[in-house]
């Protein structure tokens, strides 16, 4: 299976908050490839680096790709303008546009706590999510 990890997953795995062991489980799965895109990457980068700095936020990035995350930096005309669209339906934050954009891509299934901005996304069947809690 292919999981693409959306900020909140990663930051729930990181600073171990609900939802952490459901990461987990996908991550630890050796027939699971774990994805994240380099926006999402930075979003977890900017979260660090503002509750703890610089070392912080390098450190946070670099723990998830050692565990096995994989950093996808799609930006292809197609890929813009899919993300593009999405974002232009619905009350969605772009970041999570580009996290549903590459599951729809790599044909996975996103990992995420976001149910404010990714119900209406999950109920329209737009990609497949799993809500970590």
């Amino acid at each position: 299976m292919i999981c693409i990890l959306d900020a909140c997953a990663m930051i729930a795995l990181l600073r171990r908050e609900a939802g952490e062991d459901v990461v987990w489980a996908h991550l630890s799965d050796p027939d699971n490839t774990c994805l994240a895109h380099a926006v999402n990457l930075c979003e977890v980068f900017y979260d660090f680096h503002r509750d703890a700095g610089e070392s912080a936020a390098v450190g946070a990035v670099d723990d998830l790709k050692a565990l096995g995350i994989i950093e996808h930096n799609d930006f292809d005309e197609a890929f813009w303008k899919d993300a593009g669209r999405l974002k232009a339906k619905g009350k969605v934050s772009l970041a999570d546009c580009f996290a549903v954009t590459l599951t729809n891509r790599v044909g996975g299934t996103l990992l995420t706590s976001d149910h404010h901005e990714l119900d209406p996304i999950a109920a329209a069947s737009v990609c497949p999510i799993t809500f970590i809690r």
